[in-house]
């Protein structure tokens, strides 16, 4: 079905609407329209009807009746019943509803909808809201105006008519307003259905013939006058067809086509078309055979067969209100003469020559033939261009759909129909049509009067729009002073009745656009309260001057200007202006005084004054110079003036166009210097400080600059694209791209490698050996084979190294037999009858290659064959070889070697390595032990003599609780020693000892168990009550003495331990008195401790004594070094010696 434009009268309109009757309205039916239908029962809104296309979910829906129906009723109309209804076109995208086109009022529908709870018989009430903007006069922007409709149903068995409210809703000033419907004023006064409330109105009992229309808001107050958006309101009908009775039978022959007419009853709104064969619920399906034209209603089978034969109802449905109406049966019945022959299509559903289609709408085409054998359906564009994905085929292609058509689509379309008869075809061409949208508007204005007024508002569409103007919302007409051609308005010598609000209007048969403005003619006295003279001008002797005169004035003002109460003259250094500015040129210090401007005009006179000041020019006494520095180094470039005093100077530094920020960079920029001096200090100078340094010098009157360039040479930056060209075993050939140098040329290069066995990066050796700033390829040599290695590369200039380059990818060298042998190859112990070996395992960084292992070789010393064993696990160290024939303690030849796959590869030295030895056979004997202290027992045994077997030691085992023999603690002793301390053993404890021999092969048999008990413990109080006497180099001591408790050992006597300072000697003297005398050297500091002695071994010490060598002749106790007498002496010689220092310097 071709998409229509209608041709009537233009609505404002918003985006194309979705829904198919927006854009195929009834002829003569506004675009834009408001629709409002019963709501259908939720079977209906489910399971539309057979043959019924289901609307858009956007599609808005009331119910309405009057009188209510019954329940049922009102789910089941019966055919044919009209109902009341009101349509509302849907609301706009939210992208035209949040972005109207300049001056364009938007229009937003909102629904709001209620139905009563089950069980209840109360009607629901249905709110439908249009938001129509439309500025308030003395606005220049639209404000947002709502058009709101209230529709209700009475209650069951009331008569009263629903109600219709349209609500406008305006901004302040607070306007008047009143309405109009199909351009004529509604007159309130004399029409009981309508009213206004705050400007909505509101119509009650809505009646199709006298509410159907276009209505529009007229909004006016002392600024002006303006006019809303338009919105149709329309009621949605179907009536029923017209007579019920039986329609002429169609009599057709087997093979030939028909075409049963539909005929559809008067209505309103979108309709859609089923058929019924028969009795319901047996609709007509359609295929390439039969086709239901959505046009027309007719139902076309392309050739009757005899399964076709029966009674065929036409079913007609509004899309708006889901009523249906049937049509009375037509028979089709099958002639009996024969069947017909077959003949080419014959096309009986095409579409028009053109057919318009407005830009966004979806296009639908119906093409259809009858014929024998059924004709098939193809489409094509006659310019070749094939369809686009978006393009549909629907109903065995007997319908081409073009949805979001764009101009892109337009061109000739062509249906072609054919069976093996032969072929026909339709042609037509699809227009391209958009409504109206504004590529120019139009702005407030606020002019003088007598002045002129220029206008121009310029918009695009298809068909091109034409343009009206209204002023205070009545059509302005060119004539006199008003000039109009197309959207261009011209106003000559306004006067105060021109002001007020304009619009232009631009339209075309899809839509209709406003822009708005207000004109403000203006007429006033001068006055200079928003645009004084400058109180003080300060200008730079011989510079051009400029004094502005702009008061505010309407018509404009004649000024003249005065210097001390004389006119100024015109001469060859001083202009007056036509705006009023007076400009003097090449000024000097006789130009400065006091200035006047006197305005006037036919409204009045009025002045300013301001002084006029000329000062010297400002000279920049110490310019930046060019500098090359090294990164991290600080410099100050200088920037110094001389100035009038009179000027307010200000310095500002500039890098690389960039305005330095002192504050956010403090930590390298700063500004050093006084009033006349804005030096700049760089401190830690890094790479990106170097560029263009701009110092800026702002007075009143002039700006001033200076530049310099700061090189920053570095280290250079990482050389790129490290790549390896070449690799072998043992060696690598590298290239790499050229890396920033940073100011300083690039003298050489360094490689650098990394592999999973180093930590981190290290040097290569490479060749060359020295790679010279010129070069970009090395060979890498000494590598390792069958390692994966990562390569970088680092320059170095003049100043430093660089950063290293990003690694390369990793690369494996490639595979050779091993070239190093294991190490540290040794041996021994074991069991009896083992050899075992051992050596140090090749790192994996030095296997070279795959399947690598060891190979084990050794013979009895003295032979000459080898025994050869090949180990394959790489990590394997230890090697045992069996065999009872191998005498104990007998040394064996023993080597070991590596392979891998590649072959094998050398041998260790030639190692001695002893069998496994027999473990010693003998216990010894007379062991005996005694305490010594309270931690420590020595235990004594007599060693064992030379046997076969080899005593490499004894061991002493020893526990303390002899039913626990297992519990113990071991000590061991190398070499043929016979005694040895047991110590760390608990105070008062008996314990059990045993001692064995031991080789490499393991302990021989125990001795007799014997036991000790170690003693008591000793003292745990120190001595106290220490005291000391110095005389000359005598120390004599004297303390307290210690009294054992009953736990710990007695004390026999004292342990006074003595220590130089300076020396890590400690002099120990035992005494069994509580007194000693002492000689020590004058020239030493002491420390000295005093201990009591026991069985148990030493007791606590005492605190500490320090001797200072100063101390001869003083006395002390405890742990003091020095008694107040001796501190105060000291302190007079330290103060004595510090003023001598002072005195010598």
């Amino acid at each position: 079905m071709p998409s229509k434009i209608p041709v009537n009268e233009p609505l404002c309109q918003t985006e194309q609407p979705s829904t198919r009757s927006a854009r195929h309205p009834a002829p003569g039916q506004p675009s834009t329209q408001l629709q409002v239908s019963p709501a259908p029962s939720s079977r209906s809104a489910q399971h539309p009807a057979p043959g019924q296309t289901e609307q858009p979910s956007s599609q808005l829906q009331v119910r309405l009746s009057s009188p209510a129906p019954s329940s049922r009723s009102a789910q089941h109309p019966a055919p044919g019943q009209p109902s009341t209804q009101l349509q509302v076109s849907p609301a706009p995208s939210s992208r035209s509803a949040q972005h109207p086109a300049p001056g364009q009022p938007s229009t937003q529908l909102l629904v709001r909808l209620s139905s009563p709870a089950p069980g209840q018989t109360e009607q629901p009430s249905s709110q439908l809201q249009v938001r129509l903007s439309s500025p308030a006069p003395g606005q220049t922007e639209q404000p947002s105006t709502q058009l709101q409709v209230r529709l209700s149903s009475p209650a069951p068995g009331q008569t009263e008519q629903p109600s219709s409210q349209l609500q406008v809703r305006l901004s302040s000033p607070a306007p008047s307003s009143r309405w109009s419907l199909n351009g004529t004023l509604i007159d309130l006064g004399s029409d009981y259905r309508r009213h206004m409330s705050g400007g909505n109105l509101i119509i009650n009992s809505l009646d199709r013939d006298q509410d159907t229309g276009v209505y529009q808001c007229t909004a006016f107050n002392t600024w002006g006058i303006i006019l809303s958006c338009r919105a149709s309101l329309q009621f949605a009908y179907l009536d029923n067809f017209k007579t019920q009775t039986a329609r002429s039978a169609v009599n057709v022959r087997e093979g030939q086509g028909v075409v049963l007419l539909c005929g559809p009853p008067m209505h309103s709104g979108e309709l859609t078309f089923a058929w019924i064969l028969n009795e319901y619920p047996y609709f007509v399906q359609q295929d390439s055979r039969r086709f239901i034209s959505q046009e027309t209603g007719s139902l076309y089978i392309a050739k009757v067969e005899p399964s076709d034969v029966g009674n065929y109802t036409c079913v007609v449905n509004n899309s708006i209100t889901k009523g249906k109406v049937l049509s009375s049966p037509t028979p089709l019945v099958l002639r009996n003469d024969g069947a017909m022959g077959e003949y080419e299509p014959k096309i009986e559903v095409n579409f028009p020559d053109t057919v318009p289609a407005a830009k966004g709408s979806t296009v639908k085409l119906e093409c259809f033939a009858l014929g024998n054998p059924v004709p098939e359906i193809s489409w094509r564009r006659t310019n070749g261009v094939p369809f686009p994905s978006k393009v549909k085929m629907k109903n065995s292609n007997a319908v081409l759909e073009i949805p979001h058509f764009q101009q892109e689509d337009t061109g000739m379309y062509e249906c072609v129909a054919e069976n093996s008869r032969g072929k026909n075809a339709a042609r037509g061409r699809i227009a391209f049509q958009a409504k109206p949208h504004w590529l120019q508007t139009m702005t407030d204005g606020a002019l003088s009067i007598e002045e002129n007024l220029f206008w121009e508002c310029k918009a695009n569409g298809k068909p091109k729009p034409s343009y009206s103007w209204l002023r205070n919302g009545d059509n302005l007409m060119a004539e006199g002073r008003v000039q109009i051609e197309n959207g261009a308005l011209s106003i000559a010598a306004l006067n105060l009745s021109d002001a007020g609000m304009y619009q232009c209007v631009a339209e075309n048969k899809h839509g209709i656009i406003y822009s708005s403005a207000e004109l403000m003619v203006l007429a006033s006295p001068p006055s200079f309260s928003k645009n004084p003279l400058k109180p003080l001008l300060k200008a730079r002797s011989g510079s051009e001057v400029v004094l502005e005169c702009k008061p505010q004035a309407s018509p404009r003002a004649i000024s003249l200007w005065k210097k001390s109460n004389e006119i100024v003259q015109k001469n060859e250094r001083i202009t007056l202006l036509a705006n009023g500015t007076l400009k003097i040129v090449n000024a000097t210090r006789r130009d400065a005084g006091s200035y006047t401007c006197i305005a006037k005009n036919q409204f009045g006179t009025a002045s300013a004054t301001g002084r006029l000041l000329i000062t010297e020019p400002t000279r920049i006494t110490q310019r930046p110079a060019n500098m090359e520095i090294i990164v991290g180094e600080s410099i100050v470039l200088p920037c110094q003036i001389a100035s009038d005093p009179a000027l307010v100077v200000s310095f500002s530094w500039e890098f690389n166009r960039q305005l330095i920020d002192f504050h956010g960079d403090a930590d390298h920029f700063d500004r050093v210097g006084g009033s006349i001096s804005g030096d700049l200090m760089i401190r830690n100078i890094q790479l990106n400080h170097g560029g263009k340094y701009v110092c800026v010098i702002d007075t009143d009157v002039e700006s001033l600059s200076a530049s310099a360039i700061l090189v920053v040479k570095g280290p250079p930056g990482p050389p790129d694209t490290v790549a390896v060209e070449e690799i072998t075993d043992s060696t690598a050939q590298l290239s790499w791209s050229l890396g920033r140098d940073n100011g300083s040329p690039i003298t050489g290069y360094i490689i650098q490698a990394r592999t999973p066995f180093t930590v981190g990066w290290q040097a290569v050796d490479t060749v060359p050996e020295v790679i010279n700033g010129n070069t970009l390829t090395a060979t890498v040599v000494g590598l390792n084979a069958w390692v994966e290695y990562e390569f970088r590369v680092v320059a170095r200039n003049s100043v430093g190294m660089g950063e290293p380059s990003p690694a390369s990818a990793k690369t494996r060298t490639e595979d050779t037999m091993p070239d190093t042998a294991p190490t540290d190859t040794g041996g021994g112990g074991g069991t009896t009858s083992e050899l075992v070996i051992t050596w140090e395992p090749v790192p994996e960084e030095l296997q070279n290659g795959e399947g690598f292992g060891y190979i084990i070789a050794f013979r009895p010393l003295g032979a000459i064959t080898w025994t050869r064993v090949v180990i394959s696990t790489p990590g394997v160290a230890r090697y045992i070889f069996r065999n009872d024939t191998i005498p104990p303690f007998s040394p064996f030849d023993v080597k070991v070697g590596a392979y891998n796959n590649r072959g094998e590869g050398p041998f260790s030295s030639i190692a001695t390595v002893f069998s496994a030895e027999e473990v010693p056979i003998e216990a010894p004997k007379r062991v005996w032990g005694r305490s010594v202290s309270a931690a420590t027992i020595e235990v004594i045994w007599e060693a064992l003599p030379v046997t076969p077997e080899r005593v490499l030691g004894y061991e002493v085992v020893y526990w303390e609780d002899d039913t626990k023999p297992d519990t113990v603690g071991k000590v061991r002793t190398s070499g043929n020693y016979s005694a040895v301390n047991v110590t760390g053993l608990s105070a008062n404890t008996q314990y059990y000892l045993a001692v064995c021999a031991f080789n490499t092969a393991g302990t021989g048999p125990q001795s007799t168990h014997i036991n000790a008990t170690t003693k008591k413990p000793a003292p745990g109080q120190p001595p106290l009550n220490v005291e000391w006497t110095m005389i000359g180099s005598l120390l004599t001591l004297h303390w307290g003495p210690v009294i054992a408790m009953e736990t710990e050992a007695e004390v026999i006597g004292y342990l006074v331990l003595l220590r130089r300072h300076r020396y890590n000697d400690v002099n120990s003297i035992i005494t069994n008195k509580t007194r000693m005398e002492l000689t020590l050297s004058p020239n030493d500091n002491y420390l000295i401790q005093i201990k009591a002695l026991s069985e148990g071994g030493e007791g606590v010490g005492s605190e500490p004594i320090h001797i200072h060598k100063l101390s001869m002749g003083a006395r002390g106790s405890g742990g003091s070094s020095l008694n107040p007498l001796l501190l105060s002496h000291l302190i007079s010689f330290l103060i004595s010696a510090l003023l001598l220092l002072n005195s010598s310097w």
